[in-house]
């Protein structure tokens, strides 16, 4: 049920869909906690396809196996297909309309919030668990690789991730050495 709510609330594409995931998952349901589901969020992106239904399938097979994510991508997408069907029939058949344009319009602020809220969230969580300086650093170098330099996103992100499986032994391995000078310092 709760990828099929998904799929029928979800409008505007995978960015404005994932908030929705994760109030199911996280918060909801307590399928997983928040670190977890930035993680498979993070993962998701760097796959080819849909990033809703790659969560969907995860989400369902993480529950349920191999049927459970056959389900939970069905559920997701089904709803999805129905009411495309019926909408593209809807607004070709008004697409002269200017309310039919104005609905379409006044949905783009609200996936601008949601998507803000949950850039926010994640921001937050980075700087409690890389601290300030890590984290603004990391939010301009990735800045800077997409808009400036025009690197594909799925190579920012996987760039993060690999330093991320090692950010913890970096950080150990520093403040180890940190130590070690400091004493060597005093004597």
């Amino acid at each position: 049920m709760a990828m099929f709510r998904t799929g029928i609330l979800g409008y505007g594409g995978g960015p404005s869909i994932v908030p929705l995931i994760r109030y199911e998952a996280v918060t909801r349901f307590q399928w997983m906690k928040d670190e977890e589901f930035m993680e498979v969020l993070a993962i998701a992106n760097t796959l080819p396809g849909p990033i809703a239904t790659k969560l969907a399938g995860y989400l369902g097979y993480r529950l349920k196996g191999g049927w459970g994510a056959a389900i939970g991508v069905l559920a997701h997408i089904v709803p999805t297909c129905v009411a495309m069907v019926g909408l593209y029939s809807f607004i070709n058949f008004f697409s002269t309309s200017q309310v039919i344009k104005g609905m379409i319009a006044a949905v783009v602020p609200i996936v601008a919030v949601m998507l803000g809220v949950m850039a926010y969230e994640f921001g937050e969580k980075a700087v409690k668990g890389l601290g300030w300086a890590a984290g603004l650093t990391f939010f301009v170098i990735s800045f800077l690789m997409l808009q400036t330099f025009s690197v594909h996103p799925a190579i920012v992100i996987f760039m993060f991730l690999l330093y991320g499986a090692f950010h913890h032994k970096l950080k150990d391995k520093w403040n180890k050495n940190k130590k070690q000078l400091s004493k060597g310092e005093g004597v």
